[in-house]
């Protein structure tokens, strides 16, 4: 019987901690929703440019990278 009374414990104890941990987010609208999907997209594309741009060794390849780098930029810096 005591083993009973000590999972319901746990339970209680790891609820409360979760209650506590999680923060409380403040609702967005479609409109703040899809601009930090976004700039999401834009900051995932821009990484793997990065990435791709540590690799390259073509030169042509290079300077087309750093277009779309800067492209990139330019729309992260155009988002609201």
């Amino acid at each position: 019987m005591a083993r009973g009374w000590e999972s319901k414990s746990v339970e209680s104890q790891q609820a409360d901690a979760l209650d506590t941990k999680a923060p409380h987010k403040r609702a967005l609208t479609p409109e703040q929703a899809a601009n930090a999907r976004r700039r999401e997209g834009l900051l995932l594309s821009r990484k793997r440019i990065l990435a791709q741009k540590e690799t390259a060794t073509n030169p042509r390849l290079q300077q087309m990278l750093d277009a779309a780098l800067a492209d990139l930029d330019a729309q992260l810096a155009a988002l609201p």
